[in-house]
């Protein structure tokens, strides 16, 4: 079966729309940090957290909906739906804190409910795409890469405060509860339900593909991450002279800039093959951890061209991990898979975005993303033998 339906371009739009106003609120508290630090009186580790929590919650929140087999038990959309409603209520509630714990709180669950709008979404997509899913996920991820930055551009208006930052990224994200909401329906490449189980981890990690795949995306997630939440920082110092709205757009256009790396991977990913996508956005990502040390202090349009490539290419392959993935392990663990996977992720996120603020602390922020490097050369280790393997697989499969 190939995609046919009509309806399947209407659905993505649809998504995307929806996953770039709900993954808004991701970044909203880290947009406004320097605000909330002066408020309640933060010190840099403190302010990291406010963005390194909602990764623990969404960790916490991708194994709780496994472990409860929500996606089978309720329908994708609703759990969308219901999920985004939440985390918007949760986001909202930092206006209301009146210190660093009960802001904290509130970031971890707006994490944890944001499990439940960026992997049902991925799955969802896929049920209308087949012969076209690295596209359409792309897509996906390119969106939610744009409504994480969107933040950053709604503070770069003059004289605008906390308050209006964090709003609007709540009010999107109730906007997007609503659209998936009322207007989803699954297309005809649903996966078969099945309910999680630990033996079925097992079973998962027995896949040769996707221990190596998976290897990849932590190598991957190693960089993103900590590049997403420190890159104002970054150009902040590297750009003294520079106006503070200047330097807001130019973190927005890094971030956002993301969207567009995305949708050209999918469709690159499509016709020359994912581990061969892979390769090309982690060697330039990488070269750009390193590129980093060196441009530091150079003039902001020199700066900018640097990391508008890096935002580019550092999350143009993200969506191939979950399509290797999906084409690795058989349908009915698709979503085990898909968990595990991203709960890897995103909990080894926590690592570099809090040792990155103390490297620059320490030896400044010129040297604070080479050590980022690291992710990319794993990553391209492990993707180079999965695509050694594959191609052995398809060998043998040819032959007489």
């Amino acid at each position: 079966m190939t995609d046919a339906a009509p309806a399947r371009w209407s659905y993505l739009g649809l998504l995307a729309v929806g996953e770039l106003l709900g993954m808004s609120l991701w970044f909203s508290a880290s947009a406004v940090a320097p605000q909330l630090a002066a408020q309640w009186s933060l010190s840099a580790s403190q302010s990291a957290w406010l963005t390194t929590i909602v990764q623990l919650g969404f960790v916490t929140g991708t194994a709780t909906s496994a472990v409860l087999n929500l996606a089978d038990v309720v329908p994708s959309r609703v759990l969308f739906a219901i999920s985004a409603a939440i985390a918007a209520g949760m986001n909202l509630g930092v206006l209301g804190a009146n210190g660093f714990e009960p802001a904290l709180v509130l970031r971890f669950l707006t994490g944890f409910f944001l499990a439940g709008v960026y992997p049902p979404a991925m799955k969802m997509v896929a049920t209308w795409f087949q012969s076209r899913r690295g596209f359409a996920i792309g897509t996906i991820v390119g969106a939610l890469t744009v409504g994480k930055a969107t933040p950053y551009l709604v503070h770069a208006f003059p004289m605008t405060s906390a308050a209006p930052v964090l709003e609007v990224a709540s009010g999107g994200a109730l906007l997007a509860a609503v659209l998936v909401g009322f207007l989803f329906r699954e297309g005809p490449f649903s996966f078969t339900p099945r309910k999680f189980s630990w033996s079925l981890v097992g079973s998962v990690i027995s896949i040769r593909e996707w221990r190596l795949s998976t290897a990849s995306y932590l190598g991957h997630m190693f960089e993103l991450y900590a590049f997403w939440a420190w890159i104002p920082s970054f150009i902040a110092a590297s750009a003294p002279n520079a106006t503070p709205k200047t330097l807001t757009l130019t973190a927005f256009a890094t971030i956002a800039v993301g969207g567009a790396g995305c949708v050209w991977g999918g469709l690159a990913a499509d016709k020359r093959g994912r581990e061969r996508l892979v390769r090309i956005s982690l060697i330039v990502s990488g070269t750009c951890c390193v590129m980093s040390a060196l441009i530091f202090g150079a003039p902001l349009i020199v700066l900018a061209l640097l990391t508008l490539t890096w935002g580019f290419f550092v999350i143009a392959d993200s969506a191939q991990f979950s399509t290797l993935v999906t084409e690795s392990v058989p349908p009915h663990a698709v979503g085990t898979a898909l968990t595990l996977q991203t709960s890897l992720g995103f909990l080894l996120t926590m690592l570099p975005m809090q040792a990155v603020p103390v490297l620059a602390r320490h030896f400044g922020w010129r040297w604070s993303f080479v050590l980022l490097a690291l992710g990319p050369v794993a990553g391209i280790a492990a993707i180079s033998k999965l695509r050694g393997l594959r191609a052995r697989g398809a060998a043998t499969a040819f032959s007489p």
